[in-house]
């Protein structure tokens, strides 16, 4: 079995397809995305249009939830909530309703005695980090009532992998909004998208962590036609 894995695609048309163009490559026998799908991105409604073409599950990520249900009083900064609203204005009943389908996990038996858990944040909840930094006591209390052997998970934009007990714990990094820390400290968007690949057969189990290239100037194009708020501000994180 050979299985892609996508997670964090943000709107971000321009890298998923990028994506594909490299997964149509591997040979997959599916492909499982681990959520926020289409949220502060510049093309929402096409990217929910080509994922949805896909036919494959989706984990429900924290900021899908969001766009179904924009809270009142949010903590996110003022310019991430403007375009996320732009976002939500900018979907149809159809995608709002592809949306809903989004599952909180998604088992796969690999093979006897091998499941892989898909989640977004943590097998309990969208929204907490699973990190290389993790300590092993909060790994304990995260992973406490989960029994599968390998478990995926998006939302930190990092990709990761860590051994931890007998289990394997993936990130695959983020398709359309990766998150790298320049010279300065700050985080930048860089220019590739990352996904993972996961091969098991008969007992052996494998991981590749991918980055590919990106045509950073039909990103910047994809938001220029856009009308989504702060356009500039969202091209100048990506160097």
């Amino acid at each position: 079995m050979r299985i892609g894995l996508i997670s964090d695609i943000h709107g971000n048309l321009v890298a998923l397809e990028t994506v594909l163009a490299d997964l149509e490559a591997q040979a997959v026998d599916q492909i499982i995305c681990l959520g926020d799908t289409v949220a502060t991105g510049p093309q929402p409604h096409a990217t929910l249009e080509r994922l949805r073409a896909l036919n494959c599950p989706v984990v429900m990520g924290n900021t899908d939830e969001w766009l179904l249900d924009p809270p009142a009083v949010s903590p996110k900064p003022d310019l991430i909530q403007a375009i996320d609203h732009w976002c939500v204005a900018q979907l149809s009943a159809e995608d709002l309703a592809f949306l809903r389908s989004f599952q909180p996990t998604i088992a796969v038996e690999l093979g006897p005695g091998m499941t892989l858990l898909c989640v977004h944040g943590s097998p309990r909840s969208n929204i907490e980090r699973i990190e290389a930094t993790t300590s092993d006591e909060q790994l304990s209390a995260i992973l406490a009532e989960e029994s599968a052997q390998v478990i995926a998970s998006g939302h930190t934009h990092v990709q990761m992998l860590r051994r931890y007990q007998d289990r394997l714990l993936i990130n695959p990094g983020s398709v359309g909004m990766p998150f790298e820390h320049d010279s300065a400290g700050a985080i930048r968007n860089p220019p590739w998208a990352e996904y993972g690949l996961l091969s098991y057969h008969d007992g052996h189990l494998s991981i590749e962590l991918r980055r590919v290239p990106l045509d950073l100037q039909a990103v910047i194009q994809a938001a220029l036609d856009s009308d989504m708020p702060y356009q500039q501000e969202w091209i100048a994180d990506w160097r």
